[in-house]
């Protein structure tokens, strides 16, 4: 049983819902895409359930009167490449005013750690909240990486979004990165042989592009 003080898994019906149409090997790339960016939402609300608040004054047709405001750092969209993209709409529905930057990695064939390729991030990073986002969570080794280089670059408030994970994902992250909540739509039961989660959804990138 997982149990991580950082770990937060979704149990919203419509999620529970909307990964089930994902993992239906008959969704089509429209539907798969759109499906992802709509459980980013939902799980988005949940992760921003802590950002501050602070009173400012509007004038409604009415009255004027003091409401809420989101207050305290900016945020930055931090997607993996290349699977992490297609969350990335969904949020911005949410925060259109967020920035967002991107992290691409590849595996080294023979050593198997992550290789960075690509790394681009907002400027003054220290101060914002970083939101990472991968769909799935499999072996860990990515969401790991990309987050020792965003501490790297300054990064410190830092959460991270998946939809699918694995247990092996899940522990890996959780214990590497104690400091960073995870948050998750639904835990599956193992990684394959070939590293893929079981019964997962198959290659989320392949899927939401239409490569194979």
């Amino acid at each position: 049983m997982l149990n991580y003080d950082n770990l937060m898994v979704m149990t919203h019906p419509l999620i529970q819902h909307k990964i089930t149409l994902l993992r239906d090997k008959n969704t089509g790339s429209k539907q798969f895409r759109e499906l992802v960016e709509e459980i980013a939402i939902l799980i988005a609300f949940e992760a921003t359930r802590d950002l501050p608040l602070c009173d400012a004054k509007v004038s409604t047709p009415i009255c004027d009167t003091v409401s809420k405001v989101i207050d305290g750092k900016k945020l930055a969209i931090i997607p993996i490449l290349r699977a992490g993209l297609g969350m990335v709409n969904g949020i911005l529905s949410l925060m259109p005013s967020a920035k967002v930057g991107h992290v691409g990695l590849f595996r080294n064939e023979e050593t198997l750690e992550p290789v960075k390729y690509y790394f681009k991030v907002p400027q003054e990073i220290s101060s914002r909240e970083v939101v990472v986002l991968d769909p799935m969570l499999a072996t860990g080794g990515s969401a790991v990486a990309a987050i020792d280089f965003l501490k790297e670059a300054g990064a410190k408030d830092i959460k991270f979004l998946c939809i699918i994970a694995a247990p092996e994902g899940v522990r890996t992250l959780c214990e590497a990165h104690p400091d960073v909540k995870v948050y998750c739509g639904i835990v599956d039961e193992k990684l394959n042989e070939n590293g893929y989660i079981v019964p997962g959804l198959g290659d989320a990138g392949d899927r939401i592009f239409g490569t194979k």
